[in-house]
């Protein structure tokens, strides 16, 4: 109660500030979207409907009027999320699932570059008879999960793929260049192997350093003023790592997703594990596996927020509210999960999906939510309930669900024959659900459609299939 008295109040200043004109109207909604009271009213605001398959990528554009989303079915849609409208469709001209859209600064929506199952890095080009070019720009060998653009750039960007491969792109020149091939961290340089990536974030507050994850334990930091033109061994050089310890050497686990708060905070996202919060203070060097234990026993334990499942796929994770007051995840449970940053307190937990919720999208400075999983549509959270809703009477449950399912994972053991038979049966399945589909006269329904497949275990299966939703 008392929490919700501060909050209230706080609003109540905001709205006689804005009243006597001593806030400036964004001003004003991003400070009002950080409390408490307008998170617990998020409700469905509505849906945007087109898309033919799962949406994997989501993006508001910089003036918050305009979202573009990606999909499985190679489209790149622009919405008007305010009428729930589309606005521009056009072919990708990818051929496996997209992964993930980003607008280019300043360059009034015009250029969006987009990476996808494919392993191609394309721009898509909106002319101004409102048709679209589209061309590669780069190809990675495997999946290409993450791209992200330089601050304030209208021309530059980077890409990691499942191939270890960090790329730089400069649109001015048209082509791609290798910065370097990320390898895991072993004691013998020439034993070591590349690291498959799934996330690449820059630091907004300082664009010179950008941190990458994937499929082991460490988040590594970069200073991209240290490569050069070529991809050589020993450029990967990271400035800094970042691992809880009880992760560190523990070879089952990997790095889905990444985040740079205002402050430069790091937020990483562990597949089938729980997410951390670190402070720059926390980072255990350039070189961890160097690091005397009694060392690492020194560093301070990161924040950690928990409650989530994220095993099945490759999932997103984000801040929400004008100076990242809140973490949010998606989660295999269908949910969508809001923690309070400071103390990690679970503030909601709405369904945001019949399976899995993917990716969370914040607006830019309205106290607005875009996500998106496994149904084809996008849905729409904003503060429209009159009332503040509390979290759901069987939490207890979801979250007990969640944990006993994380427990039980970790004691499993593939053999290599076990993820053999079932690869072969998935792909037997994934044919045999394609050729139904394609029998059919009518296309189904967002809510009739139950025969979405997510499961993939990476590493395998380098082509993709329009079908999968990772699961690493």
């Amino acid at each position: 109660m008392d929490t919700i008295y501060r909050d209230s109040r706080y609003g109540f200043v905001e709205i006689f500030r804005r009243e006597m004109g001593a806030s400036q109207p964004r001003t004003f909604t991003r400070r009002i979207s950080a409390s408490e009271v307008f998170v617990k009213q998020l409700d469905l605001y509505g849906k945007l409907n087109g898309h033919g398959g799962c949406v994997n990528t989501i993006q508001f554009n910089s003036s918050g009027d305009r979202l573009v989303s990606g999909s499985d079915d190679q489209k790149v849609i622009f919405w008007n999320w305010a009428t729930k409208t589309s606005q521009l469709s056009y072919f990708s001209g990818h051929h496996d699932n997209i992964f993930q859209v980003r607008i280019m600064p300043i360059t009034d929506d015009r250029k969006i570059v987009t990476s996808a199952a494919d392993g191609q890095v394309r721009l898509g080009q909106v002319l101004e008879n409102g048709t679209v070019e589209t061309k590669r720009l780069g190809k990675h060998q495997g999946r290409v999960h993450n791209l992200a653009v330089e601050p304030g750039s209208p021309y530059v960007f980077y890409s990691c793929g499942e191939d270890g491969f960090v790329q730089h792109y400069d649109l001015r020149s048209n082509s791609a260049r290798k910065l370097f091939c990320c390898s895991s961290f072993t004691d013998n340089k020439q034993s070591s192997s590349s690291i498959r990536l799934n996330a690449i974030v820059i630091d907004q507050r300082n664009p010179n350093y950008f941190a990458v994850g994937g499929s082991d334990e460490y988040a590594r930091i970069y200073d991209i003023r240290k490569y050069q033109c070529d991809a050589s061994s020993d450029l990967d050089t990271p400035v800094n790592t970042f691992c809880p310890r009880h992760l560190i050497e523990l070879h089952d686990v990997h790095i889905t997703a990444l985040a740079y708060s205002n402050t430069s905070e790091l937020l990483v996202s562990y597949n089938d594990e729980l997410i951390y919060l670190f402070q720059k203070n926390m980072g255990i060097g350039p070189s961890p596996l160097s690091v005397p234990h009694e060392e690492l026993e020194k560093l301070e334990e990161p924040q950690v927020y928990s409650g989530h499942r994220n095993a099945q796929t490759v999932k997103g994770v984000s801040f929400f509210g004008p100076h990242d007051e809140y973490v949010m995840s998606g989660s295999d449970c269908g949910h969508i999960f809001i923690w309070k940053k400071k103390g990690a307190k679970l503030v909601r937990l709405m369904v945001g999906d019949r399976r899995i919720v993917n990716q969370l999208e914040p607006h830019p400075y309205m106290p607005v939510i875009a996500t998106s999983g496994i149904e084809k549509t996008i849905k729409i959270w904003a503060p429209v309930s009159s009332d503040g809703l509390p979290l759901p009477d069987n939490v207890q449950e979801i979250l007990e669900s969640n944990r006993r399912g994380r427990e039980d994972h970790s004691h499993v053991t593939l053999t290599p024959d076990v993820v053999m038979h079932v690869l072969r049966l998935h792909r037997r399945q994934a044919l045999a659900y394609v050729e139904r589909r394609n029998n059919r006269s009518d296309v189904e329904s967002d809510e009739e459609d139950d025969d979405a497949y997510v499961l993939r275990f990476s590493g395998d299966d380098e082509e993709g299939n329009p079908q999968e939703c990772n699961v690493s």
